[in-house]
């Protein structure tokens, strides 16, 4: 090869080399998981990779106490990631990027996403598209049904009481040497899920935070009592303070725990870590004096809005937001779809065992009976600060630092100074 051939061929393969087609944009993705949706979402990563060789999407898994703790620290410090999979969604809203400019389609987020999105929006934005939901979620109890079988204690029925499954638990607790008779996730949400039936409303005519009235205290003096009576064990929610999250996952896959409230994103996890040691159930959220409601909820994924690669975001949002593509995931992570026309098709779950499907068809008629309460308090943009600061005091009333009534008056003073605080910004 002469020397003009050889310089000729060397510009040519800087040239391709410079070329825009050959260049990728990295997006990064925090991202947390309850069960096997990480790999799910690994998957389907990969394939749009495969797809748009010029866009790379990496997947930070993270603890979910990073989630509530770590990324809002982040993202206020304009180092965050250019999606994550969020809950707290009023809270983060205003990092949330509008993805709405830079859609194939809105109208279609907006006909199977519009209730949700509301959640996701800073107060007074009613047409910004932020992110899909990854799940809707809808608190209730898990039950294990062997334990109740071994006590010869029955299962309460569909308008149960509260007290009829603390009772029952209770019984069977004794009668099989369970260390926990009811269990509660450590987590504001959870004990909504337990005041709205009691009549909690939460949210004033305003939009402002009013915590304290009859139904929040209904429900606090159950929580109380049931911890003074064993009915609930300190060794849960006394293993941490403060906001800190606590789960019994642990307790109840190692069937120590009759009755656990959480929800149904523990579907998929409790089908495999359970397995066959142990028949187990979904239960319709039992009854206050208001209502039989639960809390919903979910997780949602977000565009933030410091990325530098809208553009590219939006195009990674559009494809894991696509009906074909959601449903397959909402199939293979045993999730309650967060979007409207999957909802009414119903989902083809795969691999789920007849105790799980049969606990994801418990918890989907469920949302038939939430109570609009509810989806206000889970949409305002000040609930993670009541969340928060119920968790926190109520636990200090538990441990016997302060008597019930202090702990109300820090969570109305913890809920007006942080209201306070953020309003300022």
């Amino acid at each position: 090869m002469n020397r003009r051939h050889w310089l000729a061929g060397a510009l040519m393969a800087a040239t391709l080399a410079a070329t825009p087609a050959f260049a990728q944009t990295t997006l990064r993705m925090t991202w947390y998981s309850d069960g096997n949706e990480g790999e799910v979402m690994r998957d389907l990563l990969n394939r749009f990779e495969a797809g748009n060789p010029g866009i790379k999407v990496v997947l930070d898994t993270v603890p979910f106490k990073a989630i509530n703790e770590n990324l809002p620290v982040q993202l206020a410090a304009g180092q965050g990631p250019d999606m994550a999979r969020i809950v707290d969604f009023g809270g983060l809203a205003k990092f949330a990027l509008d993805l709405r400019p830079h859609l194939a389609n809105a109208a279609y987020w907006e006909q199977n996403f519009g209730p949700f999105l509301e959640w996701m929006r800073e107060p007074g934005n009613t047409t910004a598209i932020p992110g899909f939901m990854t799940q809707l979620t809808v608190t209730g109890p898990l039950v294990n049904k062997t334990l109740f079988e071994q006590a010869g204690v029955a299962l309460p029925g569909p308008k149960a009481t509260w007290e009829d499954w603390a009772k029952a638990a209770k019984a069977v607790a004794d009668k099989t040497k369970a260390p926990y008779p009811v269990a509660f996730d450590r987590s504001g949400h959870r004990f909504y899920g337990l005041a709205v039936s009691q009549g909690s409303r939460m949210i004033a005519a305003d939009g402002i935070p009013a915590p304290i009235d009859d139904g929040f205290k209904r429900a606090a003096q159950l929580i109380s009592d049931w911890h003074k009576a064993g009915v609930m064990s300190k060794e849960l929610w006394g293993s941490v303070s403060g906001t800190a999250y606590r789960g019994a996952n642990e307790e109840f896959k190692n069937a120590q725990v009759p009755f656990y409230l959480s929800g149904s994103w523990q579907i998929s996890q409790f089908d495999k870590t359970v397995g066959n040691a142990f028949d187990w159930i979904a239960a319709p959220t039992p009854c206050g004096p208001a209502n039989c409601s639960g809390m919903p909820g979910g997780a949602g994924l977000i565009a933030i809005k410091a990325t530098k690669h809208p553009a590219e975001v939006a195009k990674v949002m559009d494809y894991l937001a696509s009906e074909p593509v959601l449903a397959e995931f909402y199939a293979r992570t045993l999730f309650v779809p967060g979007h409207i026309g999957i909802a009414k098709k119903g989902v083809a779950y795969q691999g789920a065992s007849p105790q799980a499907a049969a606990a994801l068809k418990v918890f989907g008629d469920s949302v038939a009976a939430l109570d609009p309460a509810a989806y206000r308090i889970q949409g305002n943009a000040y609930s993670r600060i009541v969340f928060n600061a119920a968790i926190s005091r109520l636990g200090q009333s538990i441990a016997g630092e302060i008597s019930l009534d202090e702990a109300y008056k820090r969570i109305e003073s913890d809920v007006a100074q942080q209201v306070a605080e953020r309003n300022k910004k």
